[in-house]
């Protein structure tokens, strides 16, 4: 049981530390203006059909 509970918790620990990094690098990406304004017609379609 202590060899279950050690994978585990390594699992638990490799999980947390992925959706960490995960979840910083796309906090702390910095997106080029053309690339949002190349969006923004499109998200006024989409709000506009609605």
């Amino acid at each position: 049981m202590k060899f279950e509970t050690l994978m585990l918790q390594t699992l638990f620990s490799a999980c947390a530390l992925v959706c960490l990094l995960a979840m910083g690098a796309m906090l702390t990406t910095k997106v080029p203006v053309s690339v949002a304004a190349s969006h923004a017609p499109a998200a006024k379609v989409v709000s506009s059909a609605g």
